[in-house]
C-alpha cells in the first residue's frame, strides 16, 4: 500500500447495524466486493451478492445470512443489474487465469438467492480486477478493468450463450480497480489506486482520455483508492463515494462537480469497525424499517478474530452524521 501523509480532516463516525457471515476463506485477504439487488415488491427481502476472491460468490440476505454460494474460484469484483423480465444479471471479474481476464455471467433468482451460470466472455489480455455495469436502453455494457490499467468497454449479448464485443479501450498509467458508471450522463468513474478518481466521457465515439476529477491528496482521499459507489439524484446530481483505504475512511463527492462533501468511518459499536475496505455498494432506496433511507455496504478487511466479511450501514445514518455537508 502507498503510504501518504495524512493531514487532519473532519471525518464523521457511524456504526454498522448488520454484518454478513464471514467468507469461508480464513486467515487471508479474501472478501472483496459487494453488489446490492433491491427486491421491488418486498424490499426487506433484498439480497447482497459479494465475492470471496479466493473461492467464489456469496449471496446474502439483509440479515447477513448466506442464501447461496457459488464455488467459482478467484472472482474479484462483482456488479449486477435488474433487467426486469430478462432477469437479474450478475457479472464478476474472473482472475483464475492471470494472463487472460474473463467475465463470468450468472442469473440471480431473487426469491431463492440461487445463482445460475449463464456463461463467460473475454475481459481482455491481462489480470482481471475491477468490474462494473451500465445499461443504455436495451444495451448492456460491462467495464473490465485490468490490474495494469487497461479498461475495456464490452457490449454484452445475453442470448442462449452470452457473447461479448469490445467497443472501446481506455488506459490509466498504474494499478487500477474500482469503477462505477453513471448511465444518466454516460460517465465512467475509475479509481487509479495511487493517484485518484478519473472520469471518462462515454458519449465520445472515438478513443477518449480520462480526466482526473479527484486526486489522492492525503486529506480527503488517501491511497489506496479502492471501491467506488454512486447515489444518483435527479438528472445529473447525487453523490459518489470512494473507499479511502489508506486511512480506513470513505470520501464523498457531489455530482457532477466532484466537489468534496464529507468523509466518514465505520467505527466499532454493537458490531465491529471496518478497516482496509476494498469494495463498497450503495443505494438510496428504502429497504424496509431497518434501512428506510438506503443502504451502504462495505467490505471489512480486518474482522478479527473471524474471516473477513461485509458491514451494513443505513445511508440515513451517514447523511445525518455528515450534517451540513449534505449539499
Amino acid at each position: 500500500m502507498c503510504q501518504v501523509p495524512i493531514a487532519l480532516a473532519q471525518t464523521a463516525s457511524v456504526t454498522a447495524v448488520a454484518e454478513t457471515v464471514p467468507v469461508g476463506t480464513v486467515d487471508q485477504d479474501a472478501a472483496d466486493d459487494p453488489a446490492i439487488w433491491r427486491n421491488p415488491r418486498r424490499p426487506s427481502q433484498s439480497l447482497i451478492v459479494a465475492t470471496d476472491k479466493k473461492a467464489g460468490l456469496y449471496v446474502y440476505g439483509l440479515d447477513g445470512k448466506v442464501r447461496y454460494f457459488e464455488p467459482a474460484g478467484r472472482l474479484n469484483n462483482v456488479d449486477l443489474i435488474d433487467l426486469g423480465q430478462r432477469g437479474i444479471i450478475v457479472v464478476a471479474s474472473d482472475r483464475n487465469d492471470l494472463a487472460n481476464a474473463v467475465l463470468r455471467l450468472f442469473r440471480l433468482d431473487g426469491h431463492s438467492g440461487k445463482l445460475t451460470v449463464m456463461g463467460r466472455v473475454s475481459g481482455g489480455a491481462g489480470e482481471a480486477y475491477g468490474l462494473c455495469l451500465m445499461r443504455q436502453g436495451r444495451a448492456l455494457y460491462a467495464f473490465s478493468v485490468l490490474k495494469h490499467g487497461a479498461i475495456h468497454q464490452i457490449a454484452l449479448e445475453l442470448g442462449g450463450t452470452p457473447n461479448g464485443r469490445a467497443v472501446r479501450t481506455m488506459q490509466l498509467a498504474t494499478q487500477t480497480e474500482g469503477c462505477v458508471a453513471d448511465a444518466r450522463t454516460r460517465t465512467l468513474y475509475v479509481g487509479e489506486e495511487d493517484r485518484g478518481i478519473w472520469a471518462f466521457d462515454l458519449r465520445s465515439k472515438s478513443a477518449i482520455q480520462g480526466r482526473l476529477v479527484a486526486a489522492v491528496d492525503g486529506v480527503h482521499l488517501v491511497a489506496d483508492v479502492e471501491g467506488l459507489a454512486l447515489l444518483p439524484q435527479g438528472s445529473r446530481g447525487g453523490f459518489l463515494v470512494a473507499s479511502s483505504q489508506g486511512d480506513n475512511a470513505f470520501a464523498r463527492y457531489v455530482l457532477p462537480s466532484m466537489r468534496p462533501a464529507g468523509r466518514f468511518r465505520i467505527t466499532a459499536g454493537a458490531l465491529g469497525s471496518t478497516e482496509e475496505t476494498d469494495g463498497i455498494a450503495l443505494t438510496g432506496e428504502s429497504f424496509g424499517a431497518k434501512f428506510q433511507g438506503g443502504l451502504f455496504v462495505a467490505q471489512d478487511g480486518n474482522n478479527t478474530p473471524y474471516a473477513q466479511n461485509f458491514k451494513l450501514v443505513p445511508w440515513s445514518t451517514i447523511v445525518k452524521a455528515l450534517g451540513s455537508q449534505n449539499r
